[in-house]
Formats: C-alpha cells, structure tokens, sequence
C-alpha cells in the first residue's frame, strides 16, 4: 500500500471522526505539510468523497461522503492486508538475525509496545531468549507484566540488543535513539529495509522541505494528468 494510499484512508478516517477541523489541525493529525494537506483536500473533494459545507460565515466543515465511505471500508481492506505482510516480513527478519547469534549468551530489550512489540516478544520466547527490559519514549506504563522504562534510562540496563518494535518512522526513532546514546551496533529494526540504511545516521540539511516540495510537484503532476485524460475522452 503506498503512501498516497495511506495519508488518503487517515484523512478520510479524520473527517469522519470530526468534520469540523481546519486545514491546519488535519495537517497536524496527518504529519504533513500544510500544502500538502490542502493539495489532498482539493483532491478528496474533487473526487467526491468528501464535501465542503459553511458552518459558519468565517467556519467550514468537512463531511464524508457515501462515495468517500465506500473509499475508506476498500483502503480500510488494502491497509489490513499491507499491515499483515509487514508483520510476517517483520517476524521473519527478526527469527533470520535472532537465530544467528542465539548460540551466544544474549540480553535483549524492546523499544516499544504496539503490536509490533508484541511479535518481537513472541519471537524471543519461539527462540528460548528472556526480555531484559522494555524501554519507550516515556516510563510508567506496562507492557505484557514488564514495567516500560524510559528510554533516557537505557544505560541503567545492561543489553546487547535494542529491538526497535515499530513499523513506522524506524528510520527517526532509530535516529533519536543513537542521540540518546544508544550504540547502532545494538539497534535492530523490525524492518530489514530500515537496517540496511541506518550507516546514514545524520540527518541531510533540508531533506525534509526537499521530500516535502517533491511530495507536492508529484501530486500536482499526477492531478494534471488525470485532468488531461479526462479532458481528452469529453
């Protein structure tokens, strides 16, 4: 399922959820650009599934359409699939990497606890390995029995390897985890893509308005294409 795909089924999920948002909080909710959230918009509208209405003189509200429903129970199915897949890959990396070393003594912790975390513990357990801790961006809660720390406090635990158990933004967490002080040698994504790329740890200047603006040119293109098929057969 491509990303397109996705910002598509959240947006219409949020509009469902609550009509009445501005740009600028469905931009927030979305983690994207506010253009780029205005681009999607005119889209959605244009094609139907969801409708702009005045609440007010100076107030809009976005409503989900019948046809937007149908769009979200299909991306709804697709997401389901795609989420799926990832957890097998994600299952199947970790047996790959976990049974290589598992003839060493080994201390594993999980930074996490989603569902993601929930297949690495599984995994472990399959492969006769105990959890050491689990750690998160913030402490205080429980994850299957264990206490979650603070990840600030990884350096009280001794562990060899930080299972990173989420399936998105990997490549960020993984960033602000070696800013914590986390070795990269002990980092190990869910996600066999993401490890393969993690020598590039520091952050590009500008890559973020670069992918932004090429995020916003290839909807333009994409809309303008559609457009001209659809002058050409009128």
């Amino acid at each position: 399922m491509d990303i397109d795909s996705q910002r598509v089924l959240r947006l219409l999920d949020v509009v469902e959820q609550e009509s009445t948002l501005t740009q600028r909080t469905l931009s927030a909710r979305l983690g994207i650009a506010l253009g780029l959230t205005n681009l999607y918009v005119k889209r959605l509208i244009r094609k139907g599934y969801i409708k702009c209405v005045t609440v007010r003189a100076n107030r809009l509200a976005y409503v989900i359409t019948p046809r937007g429903l149908a769009q979200k129970a299909r991306l709804t199915l697709k997401f389901m699939e795609y989420s799926l897949a990832l957890y097998r890959d994600a299952r199947r990396h970790l047996h790959r990497v976990l049974t290589s070393q598992v003839q060493c003594p080994m201390r594993v912790a999980i930074y996490g606890t989603g569902e993601a975390a929930e297949v690495a513990f599984l995994v472990l357990r399959e492969l006769g390995l105990d959890l050491e801790a689990v750690f998160d961006k913030e402490g205080g809660a429980k994850f299957l029995g264990f206490s979650v720390r603070s990840v600030k406090e990884h350096r009280e635990v001794e562990y060899d390897l930080l299972i990173v158990a989420r399936l998105d933004e990997s490549s960020k967490i993984i960033t602000r985890l070696m800013a914590l002080g986390v070795e990269k040698d002990k980092l190990l994504p869910l996600r066999a893509s993401v490890q393969s790329t993690m020598s590039q740890s520091k952050k590009q200047p500008n890559k973020r308005t670069k992918m932004v603006k090429a995020d916003i040119n290839r909807l333009k293109i994409q809309d303008q294409h559609k457009e001209a098929i659809h002058g050409k057969r009128r």
